[in-house]
């Protein structure tokens, strides 16, 4: 039986450029939906709904809910002006500190409560609608928002953003030295 041999340095560097890739990809992933959301790019937002145009970016999603437990909290938030605001402003906001690398703590554990709220939202465990459809869910307890929310976990605790990130100028702020949840 060999032993377990500890990483060499080419082994660490391409695991932490693999991990700046992840990282980086899921930020524009973040940013993406800001974006077509904001100024209705024409793939999931027409131009007519855009957010900046006066349309809501969580009125379609949400009151289209038909299954759940939660499927009438979510239909009362449709479209509401704070639901809107907080929704956008988090998209934005976890995928520049993903691309940029900094925040990951507080961009991982927002970014997971959204995704396990979208979860929420498509009640993956569910086999029917509440109009009895069936809900096509493919696996009642991991989708991809649960495979986003760990992504998500993984890269702040592996430090992912200390490769191709501006992680070390961020920790030297003050208002970050002085808290360190910030990091």
């Amino acid at each position: 039986m060999s032993a377990v041999h500890a990483p060499s340095r080419t082994e660490t560097e391409t695991g932490a450029a693999a991990l700046a890739v992840l990282r980086i990809a899921t930020g524009l992933l973040f940013l993406w939906a800001f974006f077509d959301k904001a100024f209705g790019l024409g793939y999931a937002t027409q131009p007519k709904n855009a957010w900046f145009e006066g349309g809501s970016p969580t009125k379609g999603f949400l009151s289209r809910v038909a299954v759940g437990p939660f499927e009438s909290v979510f239909h009362e938030i449709a479209g509401a002006w704070w639901a809107d605001v907080l929704f956008m402003a988090g998209l934005l906001a976890i995928g520049v500190a993903l691309v940029l690398g900094i925040g990951l703590r507080i961009a991982a554990t927002s970014g997971s409560l959204m995704m396990l709220l979208m979860w929420a939202a498509e009640w993956p465990p569910a086999q029917r609608t509440s109009g009895g459809e069936p809900t096509m869910s493919t696996n009642p307890l991991i989708d991809y928002h649960i495979i986003y929310a760990l992504v998500l976990v993984a890269l702040a605790a592996t430090a992912s953003g200390a490769s191709w990130g501006l992680v070390r100028r961020w920790h030297d702020l003050p208002v970050v030295r002085a808290n360190t949840w910030l990091r």
